[in-house]
């Protein structure tokens, strides 16, 4: 089974003040540090992104999926995603753009947990992490018929799919801290996650 990877790349952030994908990480951006890790274990790998959004510089070998549409939320972005890959795998781990502490043994367990289903997905006691499960590139079609219809979240595809709940404490054998789950979704979080891999740099 050949499996990609998917990354999408969300507008500006009211709270960060600027778009996640071009967030300073080091010598990287949240979105290039992203594709680094996912490609050092999937290929080919996908970005997608809204039509005018400003991306960093990104390898020759990442293919830039442009959304045309006005902004329908990360279940569009999962279907176009997904089509974009089909002729070429039989599945996609996707990921956010801001988890810039995936591990790439976690990516690698998720896929690993696919077996016969559409999909694999995280869940914990409350809800599920879709940006950070694996699925079939199949499911382009029927994300599409979800979106059209107006169902815009990814539990209605999980929901109505053959979808896998790998429960957090499965994946701690592959990432004990579940940093791969880790979503920087405010400037502590963005220098949290600094701190924790040793980097140090200001939010302006």
């Amino acid at each position: 089974m050949r499996v990609g990877g998917v990354v999408l790349c969300g507008g500006r952030s009211s709270r960060m003040g600027q778009p996640k994908a071009l967030l300073p990480f080091g010598e990287e951006t949240l979105l290039q540090r992203v594709v680094r890790i996912v490609s050092e274990v999937l290929d080919p790998v996908a970005v997608v992104a809204a039509a005018e959004q400003e991306l960093p510089i990104l390898p020759d070998s990442v293919r830039i999926v442009r959304d045309e549409q006005e902004y329908a939320g990360p279940l569009a972005g999962m279907g176009l995603g997904l089509a974009s890959l089909a002729a070429d795998a039989d599945a996609a781990y996707i990921s956010a753009c801001d988890v810039p502490l995936l591990r790439t043994d976690f990516v690698r367990e998720m896929i690993a947990r696919l077996g016969h289903h559409d999909a694999a997905v995280p869940r914990g006691e409350q809800f599920y992490h879709p940006l950070a499960g694996v699925y079939r590139t199949s499911l382009a079609g029927p994300i599409a018929s979800l979106v059209t219809a107006g169902k815009l979240r990814p539990l209605h595809l999980i929901e109505s799919s053959n979808t896998l709940a790998i429960s957090l404490d499965d994946l701690r054998g592959a990432d004990p801290a579940l940093d791969s789950l880790r979503n920087l979704n405010t400037p502590e979080d963005y220098q949290h996650a600094l701190r924790d891999s040793g980097i140090s740099a200001e939010l302006h």
